[in-house]
């Protein structure tokens, strides 16, 4: 309410008094100023009036027939839905002892009759108003109570999400026994404890950076965080810039609204820079100004905005070689390498082969709904003689297609399908049969047609499951049918 006088907006009052004269005066002087007016004779109808309109306030007479004005707000008083409406008395007895009596009925204020009209619009409008603000107040806080609750419940799902990242993505995930994996368990344990130290990963595609990365990330205080994986080598070269720090409205055609880059979406969590060799020159004079100032410029914005990130970057090129050639700046790599974390290939430690193998077996055989099967010694001898070129992630898609092909059974040497390089031979490598030499019943024939075709699908996908499907537009529950000549693994 202001200075003005005006009256809150939409305000209701319930006037009682069982003189006609007095109910048409006051709702005439009401009415005048706008707000709604709503008549009770009687304090058995005003009880029914508040209950049914709950209005904004009542103007309550004092000496009434049957009821007397007392008698009726002490009722509004006792009914939890008219409580708190403010009552204002109007009353020609204006003693002491009246006043106490009213006070004690749950009146909040009086006009003492004959009342000035003056007087009591400026009574009924600041009861009203403060009516108003206290149910505002309420609804407010109702509001945010919701929102609490609602946060403390988003919260709850957050850290069940963080714990479950943690199972998956924490050391457990890294297989391994070899002198080179315990170090590595051992630099991991050292930057959990570090949350701001920048690290550098590197090592051969397939090694498994990324996980390294994860288990750093996910073994912190920052798991509260996000985790926000970016492929620099993927990130096309006109919009890089916007994509990592973001534009404003109308910073270029087509930017309709304000987007945060993936700086912003990695606020006080992790940024995972993957390929970071591959980044363009003029990129990297950019990401070293935020690395420093801690501060990303939108594109088009005039102003920066703090960010609170650990950057961890990754590798599988020859950093060294592109920091002599002057394709990656010298100062963002001392910036970004605070702390290295080799990789080997999996040929030089192959004496982590059969865990490895056993583990991805595991996980296969799982969502196949089977035990897995035993590995035999000229399968493990097999395995372990390869070179892997595809590191941990070749191995990987071998078991898988391993697994399919026996559909779930024993694994035999026929099943692993190494690259050509490798000194072994794959029946799906071989020339296709002739004619004579299929089945002649035609179901048969078509059974053998679709095997040939997935496995030449899974050869030019080096084993990957996944990719095989995309290549043929089908889905993994046909290739498992396929192959394996099972009932598909449960989804």
């Amino acid at each position: 309410m202001g200075e003005s006088g005006e009256q809150p907006r939409e305000a209701t009052i319930l006037l009682v008094d069982d003189q006609p004269a007095n109910l048409a005066v006051l709702r005439q002087l009401l009415e005048a100023k706008g707000y709604r007016v709503v008549l009770a004779p009687s304090g058995q109808v005003a009880l029914r009036n508040a209950a049914r309109i709950l209005p904004d306030l009542v103007l309550l007479d004092v000496t009434m027939p049957e009821m007397d004005g007392f008698k009726v707000c002490r009722r509004l008083r006792q009914d939890p839905a008219t409580c708190e409406i403010p009552v204002i008395f109007i009353t020609a007895r204006d003693t002491k002892e009246d006043l106490i009596a009213g006070f004690e009925a749950g009146g909040l204020d009086y006009v003492a009759k004959p009342f000035q009209e003056e007087e009591v619009l400026v009574r009924v409008r600041t009861h009203v108003r403060l009516h108003q603000l206290a149910r505002e107040l309420v609804h407010k806080n109702e509001e945010l109570e919701r929102q609490i609750a609602h946060s403390q419940q988003l919260s709850g799902r957050l850290s069940m999400l963080a714990e479950r990242e943690v199972a998956h993505w924490g050391l457990e995930s890294i297989v391994g026994e070899s002198p080179t994996v315990r170090r590595i368990f051992q630099e991991i344990h050292l930057l959990q404890g570090n949350l701001t130290t920048s690290v550098l990963i590197t090592g051969e595609s397939g090694t498994g950076k990324e996980l390294i990365a994860r288990a750093i990330h996910f073994g912190s205080p920052r798991r509260e965080g996000p985790f926000v994986p970016v492929n620099c080598a993927a990130l096309p070269g006109e919009l890089a810039e916007s994509l990592l720090f973001g534009y404003v409205k109308g910073a270029f055609t087509g930017a309709s609204a304000d987007q945060e880059g993936y700086f912003e979406m990695a606020h006080q969590g992790t940024l995972f820079l993957d390929e970071i060799g591959e980044m363009p020159s003029g990129l990297q004079a950019k990401l070293l100004r935020v690395l420093e100032d801690c501060q990303v410029w939108r594109l088009g914005a005039r102003n920066g905005k703090r960010v609170e990130v650990r950057v961890m970057t990754a590798t599988n090129a020859d950093i060294k070689q592109r920091l002599d050639t002057g394709a990656f700046r010298q100062d963002l790599y001392f910036r970004l390498a605070h702390f290295t974390v080799a990789v080997p290939p999996l040929r030089e430690r192959r004496e982590d082969i059969p865990l490895l193998a056993r583990h991805f077996l595991k996980l296969f055989a799982a969502e196949m709904g089977r035990e897995p099967p035993p590995l035999s010694g000229e399968v493990l001898a097999s395995l372990q003689a390869y070179g892997y070129p595809g590191n941990v992630r070749e191995l990987k898609n071998i078991i898988e297609r391993a697994l399919i092909e026996s559909g779930g059974g024993e694994i035999r040497l026929h099943h692993l399908h190494f690259l050509p390089a490798a000194n072994h031979s794959s029946p799906a490598t071989g020339t296709a049969p002739s004619p004579l030499d299929l089945p002649l019943d035609l179901d048969q024939a078509i059974e053998e047609a679709e095997r040939r075709v997935v496995k030449q699908a899974l050869d030019l996908s080096a084993g990957n499951v996944s990719a095989a499907t995309r290549l043929l537009g089908t889905n993994r529950n046909r290739i498992y049918r396929i192959l394996g000549q099972e009932k598909p693994p449960a989804q």
